[in-house]
């Protein structure tokens, strides 16, 4: 997380954050489905750890990483193993996991970066793998309420991105939910294949 308003907020906010009651994703189940028994993932972003957590106990051979000192020390809390500090940018693997699970958390990258982080998702994938993300929809980027920096990207031009970045299988939903705000959301869900 570039922006130190981001960075502030989820320091501050971590355990709040971390232990809110949350619902796992619908897509998780899919996203594992696509994937071997014991298949390596890279969470990007893992919050509190319940993705995290749901996968290990799933058999998956999880890699978990969050920008936040404080929110990587939650996850460790639930998940009972280290969860690496890591900037999205800062992402400099080869080949070397199946799936990438980036769930509500590549949202934060600046527009002008979010070609070079792609990038560095395939590049962390083996030939075939599966990448998921999801984006808060929107036409230009901007700040909420808490003051976190959000990309707030169209459907269209994720798909414009992806396909520039050499994706294939690229599917892209949009679905009405909410957020840790509180506030009516239009998310859009990406699942790309290496």
């Amino acid at each position: 997380m570039p922006l130190d308003r981001t960075s502030a907020f989820y320091e501050e906010n971590a355990e709040t954050y971390a232990k809110r009651v949350r619902s796992l994703p619908k897509q998780l189940d899919a996203f594992l489905a696509g994937l071997a028994p014991g298949a390596a993932i890279l969470e990007l972003g893992c919050g509190g750890g319940q993705d995290s957590a749901y996968m290990l106990a799933h058999g998956f051979d999880v890699t978990p990483t969050d920008g936040s000192t404080e929110l990587a020390r939650q996850a460790e809390a639930l998940i009972g193993r280290p969860v690496r500090v890591m900037l999205f940018q800062e992402l400099d693997a080869d080949s070397a996991f199946d799936g990438v699970w980036a769930h509500a958390s590549l949202l934060h990258v600046p527009r002008s970066e979010l070609p070079d982080v792609f990038a560095r998702i395939r590049r962390a994938l083996r030939t075939g793998g599966i990448f998921h993300a999801s984006f808060k929809a929107g036409e230009a980027e901007g700040h909420d309420g808490f003051g976190r920096y959000y990309n707030y990207p169209s459907a269209d031009g994720l798909l414009a991105l992806l396909t520039k970045g050499g994706w294939r299988d690229i599917t892209i939903e949009e679905n009405d939910g909410g957020g840790y705000d509180g506030e009516p959301t239009r998310w859009i869900t990406v699942m790309a294949h290496r």
